[in-house]
């Protein structure tokens, strides 16, 4: 699953950066477990959970879909939505305040292409089995 692959490994630098963003102001603020009460370490708590949120469900139903043979140019068109929704949500939830035009199309563009492949897998699965 060469695109699903592609997709998945540009996404994962901004996962380990988020991470790392977790990380690194938990150890500042020595904060060993939970937010603390701290805002900051709550914003970056929930900026990385959101992207774990969506990114795994998102990558299996598109490696679904590219195992169902699902067409290349909806494969890379849902994968680059997913992709630079992830990328604009985290940067506008990361500000503050954050910047909710851009956090929306981070939103609207993850959601697309998780809407865009469940449909794919539904019609290329239904077809296989009424074959």
């Amino acid at each position: 699953m060469p695109i699903t692959a592609l997709y998945a490994s540009l996404a994962i630098p901004l996962y380990l950066y988020l991470a790392y963003r977790v990380i690194s102001y938990r150890r500042s603020g020595q904060i060993e477990i939970g937010d603390g009460s701290d805002r900051e370490m709550l914003r970056r708590m929930r900026v990385h959970a959101n992207f774990n949120e969506y990114m795994p469900v998102t990558l299996v139903v598109m490696a679904l879909a590219e195992s169902l043979l699902a067409p290349a140019l909806v494969l890379h068109g849902c994968g680059i939505a997913l992709v630079l929704g992830r990328y604009l949500h985290a940067y506008a939830l990361s500000q503050e305040p954050h910047i909710l035009g851009l956090r929306v199309t981070g939103m609207v563009l993850t959601l697309n292409a998780l809407g865009v492949l469940a449909i794919v897998c539904l019609v290329l699965s239904l077809g296989r089995l009424m074959a």
